[in-house]
């Protein structure tokens, strides 16, 4: 059965990410794997030669996962920065002399409140999108099925609560209008990827500690899932009462 490779995001962990992969196994039945990171590992990827460090390490766990598996490809989930650095990942060009060809392990590329339209600066990894976007516009790659989640959960208010007007801050660096609606760190907008299949999900947050479950709460991961072509789950349970709490723009 296909594996799962998990890329966090900006500044993460991995260790953020075990309660998401045993959600994940426990819902599909695939193992699952998430690329190993720490906080210092994002420090220099203000520069090219920093997201090749990380590509690096993305390319480590999926030739794992493939080499432990009979399927021969893998599902890439990429949580918020870590989608933008999957989209790079699957490019057969070299970056700093090494093509990590992902495309040749990759069919299908999931992104989860991914700031793929960032007019931000380095603080906010404006740079690696826009040079994605500019040499990879939108669902770039035909053998790469794409999807990209979005959260709606907090508008950003500059006179609002304190979460409101984070979220103003935040929303504003990224796509230049505080007030939209968002995940509470990125708006709509920005996560919904051209050309690829778009999900928009209410009451959603960013991460854990947005006032709301996130994309990887155990309750939220069937809705994007099942709508992003999942092929396996063990139960259907949690989506099965067409509740509508996911809206679908098709690809």
């Amino acid at each position: 059965m296909q594996p799962i490779v998990i890329v966090g995001g900006f500044m993460s962990f991995a260790m953020l990410y075990d309660s998401m992969r045993d959600a994940l196994e426990a819902l599909t039945g695939r193992s699952v794997f998430i690329v190993e990171t720490h906080s210092y590992d994002w420090l220099p990827s203000v520069s090219t030669w920093g997201w090749a460090y990380l590509l690096g390490k993305v390319e480590r766990t999926v030739r794992r996962a493939v080499r432990e598996s009979d399927a021969g490809k893998v599902t890439l989930i990429g949580h918020s920065a870590g989608g933008v650095l999957a989209r790079l990942y699957l490019s057969p060009q070299p970056l700093w002399g090494h093509a990590y060809r992902g495309l040749d392990y990759v069919d299908s590329l999931i992104t989860l409140g991914s700031p793929h339209a960032n007019r931000g600066g380095v603080a906010r990894g404006g740079r690696l999108s826009r040079w994605v976007e500019r040499h990879y516009p939108g669902a770039c790659f035909e053998e790469v099925t794409y999807t990209s989640v979005a959260g709606k959960l907090i508008r950003g208010e500059r006179t609002g609560t304190p979460r409101e007007r984070f979220a103003y801050g935040t929303y504003k660096q990224i796509s230049g209008k505080g007030d939209d609606w968002g995940d509470g760190m990125i708006p709509i907008k920005s996560a919904l990827l051209s050309g690829a299949r778009q999900i928009v999900l209410e009451g959603v947050g960013h991460f854990t500690g947005f006032g709301g479950p996130w994309y990887g709460s155990r309750e939220v991961i069937p809705l994007w899932w099942q709508q992003a072509g999942g092929d396996h789950v063990r139960t259907s349970k949690s989506n099965s009462d067409g509740s509508g709490d996911a809206v679908s723009r098709g690809k």
